[in-house]
This record gives structure tokens, sequence and C-alpha cells, in this order.
């Protein structure tokens, strides 16, 4: 059988660069009110993961320069990676469950201060995540993870046709079992312990068998809220609160939470704990940090939720104090690539991630503004709700009349480039002073993207266009071979 051909790449949109005095009169360059804090421009680098913390989750001078650099540029908002709100191992992510935390996170926002000359509002992204294991292998998930059950024997004997089979104690049915192979296993195993299996153990919002799962809503806000109070202490100007993708909160969200405790089954009950954790965020901060969120304007997954959803959402999120509301879409485990024995399945490697993080080999239409009308339509629902709440559109911009257009024509109130951003931090500067010719502009490859599955440090293959074989001053990643931070802009 033929594989299916690759899309071909779509190309780059043309960019037609203002000069300065345009720029400045332009609804990019305008402030946006953000509760407490009003951003110079409506410009916005949001989350990006780099690899670069300690394996403990503390700062490193990595750390530092990734922001350092981003700030440099001076967008109206920079938001700093997701961040755990729980003192548990994470790997080089960032984290801000324990008070430990808060003087390298104070030392961060000084340098994004003194680095954009306290132009840029600096926020933290917040985040709770439940167990994902890698795939294991199948002799070592036989031996360890694998709990027989009723009627599994007398499955195994007629795929086997060994009358014998039926009779196996547990011991000798997982090495029967095992040596039956991929066949027998989907016969035999439930849908949860061939996943298991196949893709790694993956702890869900609806396991309410476990009591730690079960407890989430009681958890979860004063986990949040403390969290808050640190980012606050540390003097970051804001907060996001990570309710979207593969994560807890973005679960409770979800169509598929079907849990039965109030907390699910319903848009009212699915609602339920987002409330409760804004809640008790604002109570912690109260008028000391913008408070915004990020959720999914679609979750693209079979039987999730749609653009409807996250329109009743926003309106709920606006009504109970939300200051920003910050659009995305996929980025899900259900539809993830199944991943190689050894490594954790991945939620931007199916269609939902695909069109998360889309490429110039999408479609016919590319990755450019793509997420686009789910903003217009979610802006669209809170206005009419009768609320102001700003609404922060991502997703493919890369052009200054891409970014403009949306905004002038009320689609969006913020304009948010992350892939662009990395491949030219200085890009938004580089516009407002009518130098948009100079810009590196994003290719739209995923070098990026690829990067991050493989949890090494995120970096741009266009940084390392100009880095001459001699130099020994460049910061490097792990690999020798890449620069760790965009090259300097020589403004003049």
């Amino acid at each position: 059988m033929t594989a299916p051909k690759r899309p071909r790449p779509v190309p780059l949109p043309e960019a037609h660069w203002p000069d300065a005095a345009t720029a400045a009169a332009a609804r990019l360059f305008q402030p946006l009110s953000l509760g407490p804090r009003t951003a110079r421009t409506r410009t916005w680098v949001p989350a990006m993961v780099p690899w670069r913390a300690t394996d403990d989750g503390f700062v490193t001078p990595n750390n530092l320069d990734w922001y350092g650099r981003f700030a440099r540029g001076r967008p109206g908002v920079l938001v700093a990676e997701a961040t755990g709100i729980r003192d548990v191992k994470s790997g080089p992510l960032l984290r801000i469950g324990h008070d430990r935390f808060v003087p390298g996170l104070r030392d961060l926002v000084q340098r994004v201060k003194d680095e954009s000359d306290g132009e840029t509002l600096f926020f933290v992204q917040l985040i709770d995540f439940l167990v994902v294991r890698r795939r294991p292998e199948p002799a070592t998930w036989f031996a360890r993870w694998y709990r027989p059950q009723p009627g599994h024997a007398a499955a195994l004997a007629d795929i086997t046709g060994r009358a014998e089979d039926a009779a196996l104690d547990d011991d000798a049915l997982r090495t029967a079992l095992q040596e039956a192979g991929p066949e027998a296993w989907r016969a035999v195993l439930d849908e949860r312990a061939f996943e298991e299996l196949e893709r790694g153990y993956r702890e869900r919002v609806t396991d309410t068998h476990l009591p730690h799962i079960r407890d989430l809503p009681q958890v979860l806000p004063e986990l949040f809220a403390s969290a808050a109070r640190r980012a606050v202490e540390a003097g970051f100007d804001g907060v996001e609160l990570h309710y979207a993708h593969a994560y807890t909160m973005a679960s409770f969200l979800s169509r598929t939470n079907v849990r039965t405790d109030g907390y699910g089954g319903s848009p009212e009950g699915r609602l339920r704990l987002p409330l409760e954790v804004l809640a008790a965020v604002r109570a912690a901060v109260g008028d000391a940090a913008v408070v915004g969120a990020r959720i999914l304007g679609d979750e693209v997954i079979a039987g999730g939720s749609r653009i409807d959803d996250a329109c009743r959402y926003a309106i709920a999120l606006a009504e109970g104090g939300l200051d920003v509301l910050s659009l995305s879409k996929g980025g899900r485990f259900e539809d993830a690539k199944v991943p190689r024995i050894g490594e954790a399945v991945y939620p931007y490697t199916g269609p939902s991630g695909h069109e998360c993080m889309p490429t110039v080999r999408i479609d016919e239409r590319g990755p450019f503004a793509r997420n686009l009308p789910l903003a217009a339509a979610v802006r669209n629902a809170v206005h009419q709700a009768g609320h102001a709440m700003p609404i922060v559109a991502a997703g493919g911009f890369c052009t200054f009349d891409m970014m403009e257009d949306a905004l002038v024509a009320g689609h969006a109130d913020a304009i948010a480039s992350a892939r662009q951003s990395l491949a030219d931090p200085d890009w938004f500067e580089k516009i407002r002073q009518g130098r948009g010719d100079e810009i590196r502009r994003c290719v739209f490859t995923n070098y990026c993207e690829g990067l991050d599955q493989m949890h090494r440090e995120v970096t741009c293959k266009l940084w390392d266009k100009d880095i001459a074989p001699d130099d020994t001053t460049t910061p490097r990643a792990a690999d020798g071979r890449r620069r760790l931070v965009a090259p300097p802009w020589l403004a003049s």
C-alpha cells in the first residue's frame, strides 16, 4: 500500500512592513488595559517551554538568557513557560510549588524588567498535570503492571485454540499472553489496559477510583492560589491559568469529562472547578496582579469540546472576574501518535496536535492566522454577553498586515506569536521602528517543536546560519552545535 503523499508546503505570505509613522498609529502598538495593569502594546509572546530549568525546577542562567532575550524585543506581554504548581518532580521545567523557588523567579522577573527597560509585562503560566509514564517494554508491563482479570485466560484459550490455557494461573497467564503477541493483547485486554501497554500509563480526571484524582477539586484551588501568591511575591505582573491542551484543567473543561460528582458531565459541571480555581486565585492576589487564562477554542478530538463550548466557558470566566483570555486549539493526548518504547506519549503529534502547531504542510490554507475565527467567535460572544474582557488570538501570525487586520476588524484585542517570536525575538520592535525588512522570518517547519518533543533545549534553526565555527563565546546547547539564544540585533 502506498503511503499518502505529504501536502506540498504553502509559501510564506508576502509581507508589507510599515514605516515607523504608520506603525506608531497602528492598533497593534496601542495600549491595552488588562485589569490592574496596562500593556504598552498589543503584542504578546505566549508561553513556550525551553527546557532550560534544573531537573529540580529552579531558574538557571540559561532561563535568564532565554527570557531576557525575548524581553529585549519589548513585547507588550511576555508569558513564562508552563510552571508547575506542585512540589513534585517534573524534569527541567520551572516550578512554583514551594517558597524555595521564589528567589530564582524573582531574579527572572528582574532580568525581564531590566532587558525591556520596564516596558514589558511579565506573566507566569500556572499548570497542573497528571501522571504520564513512558511506553514500557511488553515484558516489563506484563511482569509489573498487568492485572489478570476473570475471563482473560478463557479469551486467550479461544485465540490460541489450546483448551489448557483457560486454566492458567496468574503467573503463567502473564507469560503466555505476553508471548501471544499484539493481536492477542488487543483481543484480551480492556481498552485502558491495552492503551497502557501500547502508549504508556496516563491518568485522567475521570479516574475517580483513585483518591488523589477524586480529590482534585478539593486540592487544586489552594495549589493554584498559593502559586499565584508566590508569583506576586516574585514580582510577576500577572498569572495565566493553563486551562488548555492536554493538562488537568483543560481535561475538566473537556466534553470527555463525565465525572458524576458535580465536576463534570454537563457544561456547568465542567466549569465548576475552573471557576473555583479562578475565585481562589483572585482572592489570593486581589488587584496585585493580572489574572488571565488560556483555553481551547476547539479540542479537535472526537467527542471533544468545540467553539460553542469555548464561548460558553469564556462568558463564565469573564463573569468570574478573569482579566484576559488567550485562545489556543487542540494539543490533546487522545489522538497523539503511538510513542516508541521508552518514550512518553506527546500531545502534539496527532491531528489535534498538528492543529495546535500547524506547519506549512498542514493543508492548502497553511498555518497563517489559522485559529483567528475561534478568537473572533469567542470575542463576539463575550461582548454580546456584556463583557469587555480582552481576547488574545494566536496561531501562525507572522506579518504586520495579518496582525493589524485582525485587531482593526475586532476579531481580537491582542496578538500572540510564539514561533515567529522565537525565530526573531526583536520582530515586534523592528516593525515598530519601521525596520521590518530586517526581520528573520519563521518558516513554520516546526524544527523547534521537534526539539521540544525530545525534551531538548528548544532553539530555532535560523539562529545558527550566521554562527562562526570559531565562535567560543556564544552559549551552546548540550549537543554543542546549536546557539542557545537568538543572535543579537544591532539596532541603530
